[in-house]
């Protein structure tokens, strides 16, 4: 309809309402308008009060760094609130976590690549694509996907930059693709990258059976006849012998250094250290002509559950350093390697796990899962891994835990409280027994000083009855 039209319409209208008169009136223009309006309005509004309720309802369960310390200094927590998503980033609802070293070190304080508490720790989960952010081309709303992140992932839903993730081929569960990405990576990078490991060379892996030893010693059975020497416990090396550690060695019995020149006197092609301290001197000796030492890491700070300071100022005291010269003379290199500090270097890492993907699909690679945890039992799964009691990889899952297992968990709890109190009581009965015993001691102590006294006094008397 044209607007020149609409005056001779009105006219017609107007006309043969006053002819006939109509059973309803119409609404004039005038009558309808503010109903109209009062409608528009009213949808919108009911859209938002909709709206944020379930922004409200919007809850997931996240572990939380409440403070640097034990084991207890993580807690499962509610988050309220959906996560906003910014351009570029996925939200995905994390199906299970890869627990490392790094966030054992973090949570005493020891990591700077964690912020200040209160927060989320965490590097890597697997899970599904529930959400995308604009811009985010690659990725859809359920994807499989596993995730590379500073922190922030110990939680069912996390929301990352679309690059920081990673499709999870056919066949790999949510529980092997959370612990591919820390360990895959660093092994890789460290060995080919910087090692440039090649066909009939020798490797030493510290901690062979954690997650990037298993990793390491995979990586290095893909290159043909490289000999590998792996540390271990002794009840351990069934297991690492049978990944494909050549010579496994008892660190805790035995000398390495001495096991490893036993069988190679002129030394090592390349040696990966995640120890630290006085280690990384040992290792930079046991190096050919032409070897690398690639150090990753300072496993040696940790000894208990909190900070222990005179484990960290002995491994800074026992800090390895050396002069240009020394390099040229032995012809030696020393690499550093954290994969902490590489998120700003996404296409390298891609590079990496894209190839550690290829080799998965071949066969050659498989991520070795030692145990699985609930989100309820991370203290537990802490003191495994820092216990080094694990063969493989720790993993936390998201799903909840079942009731009877929660009861279980809570007499667990009650149990160790009973025991703090009674270790508790045990302790002060000590000092009370200490302290009495203290009391005995000064009595006797006491006792030949008031015989002296009573001598002194008897031989007084005599002189004053002289007086």
């Amino acid at each position: 309809m044209s607007g020149e039209d609409a005056p001779a319409q009105q006219q017609n209208a107007v006309d043969q309402k006053q002819e006939t008169k109509p059973a309803e009136e119409p609404k004039t223009e005038t009558e309808s308008a503010p109903a109209a309006a009062a409608e528009a309005a009213a949808a919108p509004a009911a859209a938002a009060a909709d709206k944020v309720p379930e922004e409200e309802a919007f809850t997931y369960r996240a572990l939380v760094l409440t403070g640097y310390g034990g084991y207890d200094k993580v807690k499962l927590q509610v988050k309220k609130g959906k996560p906003v998503l910014k351009a570029g980033e996925v939200q995905v609802r994390v199906k299970a976590c890869g627990l490392n070293f790094a966030d054992l070190m973090a949570r005493q304080g020891l990591y700077d690549r964690l912020p200040s508490p209160p927060v989320t720790p965490g590097m890597e989960c697997s899970g599904v694509v529930e959400a995308v952010g604009e811009e985010v081309t690659d990725r859809k709303v359920g994807d499989k996907v596993m995730v590379l992140n500073r922190s922030g992932l110990w939680q069912e839903v996390a929301v990352v930059p679309a690059s920081h993730t990673f499709l999870i081929p056919d066949g790999m569960s949510f529980e092997e693709a959370a612990a591919l990405p820390v360990n895959y990576i660093t092994a890789y990078m460290m060995l080919f990258d910087f090692g440039n490991l090649r066909p009939n060379q020798s490797v030493l892996i510290h901690i062979a059976a954690g997650g990037v030893g298993t990793a390491a010693t995979q990586l290095c059975k893909t290159v043909k006849d490289v000999t590998v020497y792996g540390t271990a416990s002794a009840s351990k090396h069934e297991a690492i012998s049978q990944a494909g550690v050549t010579h496994p060695i008892d660190y805790r019995t035995k000398d390495y250094v001495e096991e490893v020149r036993k069988i190679s006197p002129k030394g090592l092609d390349i040696i990966l250290d995640p120890l630290g301290g006085s280690d990384t001197h040992k290792a930079y000796n046991l190096l050919k002509p032409m070897g690398k030492l690639i150090t990753y890491g300072a496993a040696n700070m940790l000894a208990g559950q909190k900070k222990n300071l005179i484990a960290v100022a002995k491994n800074w005291y026992h800090q390895f350093s050396i002069h240009t010269l020394s390099l040229i003379q032995g012809n030696k290199s020393v690499c550093g390697f954290h994969l902490g500090y590489l998120d700003g270097e996404m296409e390298l890492v891609s590079q990496a796990m894209n190839t550690i993907l290829d080799l998965y699909k071949q066969g050659k690679i498989k991520p070795r899962i030692d145990s699985t945890w609930h989100l309820e039992q991370v203290g537990d799964a802490m003191r495994k891994m820092q216990e080094r009691n694990n063969i493989g990889k720790v993993i936390l899952t998201t799903e909840p835990m079942p009731e009877e297992e929660k009861k279980e968990e809570t007499k667990k709890e009650d149990k160790k409280e009973d025991k703090k109190k009674e270790d508790k009581k045990k302790e002060d009965k000590k000092k009370d027994d200490a302290k009495k015993e203290e009391k005995k001691d000064d009595k006797k102590k006491e006792e030949p000083k008031k015989e002296e006294k009573k001598e002194e006094e008897k031989k007084e008397e005599p002189k004053k009855e002289e007086k």
